[in-house]
Formats: C-alpha cells, structure tokens, sequence
C-alpha cells in the first residue's frame, strides 16, 4: 500500500449519508474505512469495511486499528453515526437514553479519541450535526437529540482549538431534514415544509459539504448548516 494515499474514517456508513460520503471520499482520491453495526465486504480495494456498534467500548479503537494496519494511516474521521428519535421528553425510555447517548456521544468519544493519537499535520474531523440544537421545532420533539448533538457542536469548537497547533482542524455539519430510508416518503411533504426552501435536502447536499469542509484548509470550528434555512427561522 502507498502511504501516501489519504484515509477517511467514517461512521454510519452501509447507507444514506455515510454510503454517499464513501463515494465521495473516494472521488476526491481517498481510501476509505467504513463502518456501521452491519457492513458487508465492499468489491472496491481501497474501501474497508469493518463491522461494529461504536457505542460499544473498544469498537473506535478497533477500526482505527485496522485503518491504520491496512493503509497505514488516518487523515480524516467523519462521525457520521446517529440516532435520532423523537420524542416527547417525558417518554424518552432508559434505553432510548442509553441508545441515543452510546451512539452519538460515545461513538464519537472512542473513535475521535482513537484517532488523535494518529492523526498527522492536516488531519480533520467532522462531526455530522442537527440544525434543532440551534433551531428546536415543537413539531418534532427531539430533547435529546439537542443534548446529544449541542455537545458534539461544543466538542467540535473545543477541538478545533485545542488542537490547531497540531495543525488538526474540527468541524460539524448540522443538518435539516434529509432524503434518506429512515424517512417514509408519505411524510416527505410534511416533513419539506418545516424549512423555508420547502424540499428535502439530498444526501449530495451533506456530501457536497463535508468535502468542501475537507478542502477548505483555512476552516476550522466551523458548524456548517446544510438545512434550507432551517436554522435561520421560520
């Protein structure tokens, strides 16, 4: 393998989104390790899968391992990994709580962790987000989805300064509603009206952002929107 060949490492990644930005990250000349619960092989030599819950302890440490052991490096960790289940706040379940906060806190605890030990000069990383931290809609009561991802937009500040004299940069991406097999299309009206652009973003919406957020050297801290205004008003 050519160590010179830049790494992304990304989470959530059998569908959706995080299939999108595996394609993406390979137009732009990337090697890729993939993740999710379930992945499958992939017929492409320079995208690994590697299986795993990031909730669960050692599973960020064990794909930053095998990233590191296949291709001999890291330069890029997306934490596309999430969930979202909305909710009034006093039905929330013990295990909703424990679900939501194991995949989008410590998912992105473990791998990020992981990959900072490894990262080099011009590493990045990108934290997928939701504009309803910044925005939040009675339609779709969504508390700890807030308090999952408001922390995961303070860590990506937090980094972003902690570590620029590494010259490592953090950003997020929040995110409005987005065209993807978790939304059933009898709600895709409904669900278009809730920003004023009134559609759906793409999933090329959210990949177009990260890779310009993966190229735009000088960018760092950055919670970028990708919501057709959601997050401006309404």
């Amino acid at each position: 393998m050519n160590t010179s060949t830049r790494v992304a490492v990304i989470t959530g990644a059998s569908q959706g989104i995080g299939a999108g930005l595996v394609q993406g990250y390979r137009k732009l000349g990337y090697a890729v390790v993939a993740n999710s619960r379930t992945i499958g092989p992939s017929d492409d030599p320079m995208v690994l899968t590697v299986a795993g819950d990031v909730s669960e302890p050692g599973v960020g440490q064990r794909v930053i391992d095998a990233a590191v052991q296949r291709f001999g490096r890291v330069d890029t960790v997306v934490n596309n990994a999430g969930i979202f289940i909305p909710k009034p706040f006093t039905e929330y379940t013990d295990s909703d709580f424990d679900a939501i906060t194991g995949v989008n806190l410590r998912g992105f605890f473990e791998i990020t962790r992981a990959a900072l030990t490894v990262l080099p000069t011009g590493g990045h990383i990108v934290n997928i987000s939701t504009s309803l931290v910044d925005q939040a809609n009675s339609q779709a009561p969504s508390a700890l989805a807030s308090l999952t991802k408001g922390g995961l937009n303070a860590a990506t500040k937090a980094l972003a300064v902690e570590y620029a004299g590494r010259g490592i940069r953090s950003n997020a991406v929040a995110l409005g509603i987005i065209d993807t097999p978790m939304h059933d299309p009898s709600t895709h009206e409904a669900l278009a009206a809730l920003n004023p652009m009134g559609r759906l973003g793409d999933v090329d919406d959210v990949v177009d952002a990260v890779l310009y957020l993966e190229t735009a050297c000088f960018v760092t801290g950055e919670i970028l929107h990708v919501d057709g205004g959601q997050s401006a008003g309404h």
